[in-house]
């Protein structure tokens, strides 16, 4: 299956606008966003722009409801109330949750919206799924990688807010790529913000729309592909 890539939104609703010409004008078959819809530098008191931001994800949750939704650490922040969370924008909070509720309602199921996605031989999430974690978490579960999914789908925040965890694990930045679980399976996520889309080492980085704190673009903004049967990956 042919699966178009959402990185990181950030407040950037132009990027659905860009998400719906790409599905209805390629042979993409499925989107999956990585999360973190909300927030971004200096933006915590425009409210109208998670509401706009918001909106453009639940149209395109309308229009493609078998869409695949990840939560990334900025969205659960939300749902959690974590005040204290880069970035949380007090003013925009119930706006988020009311929001978020919505978009789930409008997928054809709950499960659509989820930490961890399998499609095929791909793993989709916020920021990768690493061996450390789930030895730690899901050790006792033992090599069923489909009821580890599972486990940590309705995972809360003690396990989660880990920096380890698929919402917060940074492997682009350190040897951590080297001990993906399972081995040898391709993983997309987002998170780490990179100046263009890499791959390395069955991990492909995809966080090319982040900007730096004066705004500033941190990457090349593209958007990517990827076969969920074969592997196989390329630009939008």
């Amino acid at each position: 299956m042919k699966v178009l890539v959402i990185p990181d939104v950030h407040l950037k609703p132009w990027i659905f606008d860009q998400a719906f010409e790409i599905m209805e004008n390629t042979d993409c078959e499925l989107a999956v966003c990585l999360g973190d819809l909300v927030d971004d530098w200096r933006h915590g008191s425009d409210t109208g722009l998670y509401e706009e931001t918001l909106d453009k994800a639940i149209a395109f949750a309308k229009r493609y409801p078998d869409s695949l939704w990840c939560y990334g650490n900025h969205d659960l922040a939300y749902l959690w109330d974590q005040y204290d969370h880069p970035g949380y924008s007090e003013e925009a909070a119930g706006t988020v949750v009311s929001m978020f509720d919505r978009l789930q309602d409008t997928l054809n199921a709950p499960e659509n919206m989820a930490i961890i996605h399998r499609v095929d031989n791909v793993l989709f999430s916020h920021a990768g799924l690493i061996k450390e974690f789930v030895d730690e978490w899901c050790g006792y579960i033992g090599d069923d990688l489909d009821a580890i999914i599972e486990t940590i789908n309705d995972f809360g925040e003690g396990q989660l807010r880990e920096g380890i965890s698929p919402v917060w694990a940074r492997p682009q930045a350190t040897e951590m790529d080297l001990n993906l679980y399972p081995e040898g399976m391709l993983q997309v996520v987002g998170h780490t913000p990179v100046p263009s889309i890499q791959f390395n080492k069955n991990l492909l980085s995809t966080d090319t729309f982040s900007t730096y704190s004066d705004g500033s673009r941190y990457g090349n903004e593209d958007l990517c592909w990827v076969d969920t049967v074969t592997g196989e990956w390329g630009i939008l």
